[in-house]
């Protein structure tokens, strides 16, 4: 049977698990954050930990993700939607989205106040820190939250029939996620359109093997300066991830 995307996680934490799996890069803020697939791998069980048994999420369920629109390519967005395929549910972008329980946000969580029963916010801290005093009681600190879960997770096993993306242009189930083309290079991705940004990002490395430089912002200069010394090739006007010119990663 093949693997799905988040089981492929668990492979490459058994193969090379102390290696980078991301690093991401925010120039404004001087933001530099490189993650570990064991790392990665902590996250998500903590996440998915807190989907099955403090929110009740199940196989089939929807869990809509503004973070990922808000933050496309973000350590902390991968770490959400690894998750919610972890346990069988699946990303809602769609405009008109069905009806979900949970709404994952980053720290921009006013706006979605009542659009579900348990709003999430993820205060997007390099470290993790929390969003501080101040959340109403309807608004979770991820952050707080998942430190609070058990570091492994057993999943039941998942339906590659089972929806796992849904937006306004595409259905895409977990097989079909893990279908798509990977990449076994170091490549950087300077992120876009949220599912180009999953697909060109998370998705590729952990189907072919290999590993993310993220940057958010800075211009052509900056980008390049970051691709050197991470030794990636910057990415070209077509495409918003690339493999490395030397064949490093």
């Amino acid at each position: 049977m093949n693997l799905l995307v988040a089981d492929l996680l668990r492979s490459r934490i058994t193969a090379a698990g102390a290696g980078p799996l991301i690093t991401y890069y925010d120039v404004a803020a001087g933001e530099r954050t490189e993650l570990s697939a064991i790392t990665v791998g902590n996250w998500v069980a903590k996440t998915a930990n807190l989907l099955t048994w403090d929110l009740a999420v199940a196989p089939g369920d929807a869990v809509r993700l503004p973070l990922a629109r808000t933050h496309p390519g973000h350590w902390m967005t991968a770490v959400w939607q690894l998750a919610v395929w972890q346990v069988g549910a699946y990303v809602d972008l769609t405009s008109t989205p069905a009806a979900a329980d949970v709404l994952v946000s980053g720290p921009d969580w006013q706006p979605y106040v009542g659009d579900a029963a348990d709003v999430l916010a993820c205060s997007l801290h390099p470290f993790a820190t929390g969003l501080g005093t101040g959340l109403p009681a309807s608004v979770t600190d991820v952050d707080l939250a998942v430190r609070a879960q058990p570091d492994s997770y057993s999943p039941s096993p998942v339906s590659g029939s089972a929806p796992a993306w849904v937006d306004d242009e595409r259905r895409l189930t977990q097989a079909e996620l893990a279908e798509l083309d990977g990449s076994d290079q170091r490549r950087l991705l300077v992120p876009g359109e949220p599912w180009a940004t999953a697909r060109d990002g998370i998705v590729a490395a952990l189907i072919g093997g290999g590993s993310l430089v993220v940057v958010r912002g800075g211009d052509a200069d900056e980008i390049a300066h970051i691709a050197t010394g991470e030794r990636v090739s910057p990415p070209d006007g077509g495409s918003s991830a690339t493999t490395p010119a030397d064949g490093h990663g």
